[in-house]
């Protein structure tokens, strides 16, 4: 098996060496790019799977090398954000981000997220292949998602996520289970990541939070699948 490829992307020399070094460490293929388009460049060239991305950058910021990502690729994306910017954490992850770590970081903190990540299950490839709930449906072989017939855009972890909570109509999930079970079990970040992520699947599908038909709140615990078991 080949070593896993990161693309590290900070404008700041000495933040990339030590990411860098502390990555090739646990044996962790590292390229790297100081801006926006340069890290646009290093991307398309060598497919990587996982980037770690600072929101700060020349050029482009991260946000918008995000977004630019996510147009194409489902490769995890560790977002490097100030430790007051709050708005940054929140917009990277309702663009797509997998999680974010805060500077100034711990270089073993985060590696230790990078390969958390990197083993994150996919849990809908073990679940039964289609799934259909009302005019909603779910292919888990090819991981695709249609309502009303038409397919419906998710990023992996999403489809993850959607995958796990449909695997159980029902069953009130809390975030931490939902973070087991798609993040995976050394997964010890902000459980504010599983609402961000919620919330991009339920615009993505159509539902409102208000008047769920598919994914529901339940306050103060988690989530609930609300179709019954096709």
């Amino acid at each position: 098996m080949r070593s896993p490829l990161v693309l590290v992307v900070d404008d700041e020399a000495p933040i990339r060496e030590i990411v860098r070094r502390y990555l090739r460490a646990d044996h962790i293929e590292v390229i790297e790019a100081a801006d926006g388009p340069s890290a646009m460049e290093q991307f398309e060239a060598h497919h990587p799977d996982l980037v770690v991305l600072d929101v700060m950058l020349p050029g482009f910021d991260g946000i918008e090398v995000l977004r630019r990502v996510r147009a194409s690729s489902d490769a995890y994306v560790l977002m490097l954000t100030a430790r007051t910017e709050e708005t940054d954490r929140l917009v990277g992850l309702s663009v797509g981000a997998d999680d974010y770590v805060t500077k100034p970081f711990s270089p073993r903190e985060l590696v230790a997220r990078v390969k958390a990540l990197l083993r994150r299950p996919h849990l809908a490839e073990a679940l039964p292949r289609g799934r259909r709930f009302g005019r909603l449906s779910l292919d888990v072989g090819r991981r695709e998602v249609h309502v009303d017939d038409v397919e419906v855009e998710l990023s992996a972890l999403e489809f993850d996520l959607l995958a796990a909570l449909s695997a159980s109509p029902g069953q009130v999930l809390s975030r931490r289970q939902l973070l087991e079970r798609v993040w995976g079990y050394d997964y010890y970040g902000d459980e504010r990541v599983v609402d961000v992520h919620i919330k991009n699947v339920r615009r993505a599908i159509g539902d409102d939070v208000d008047a769920p038909v598919w994914i529901a709140t339940v306050r103060g615990v988690g989530y609930k699948f609300l179709a019954p078991t096709p």
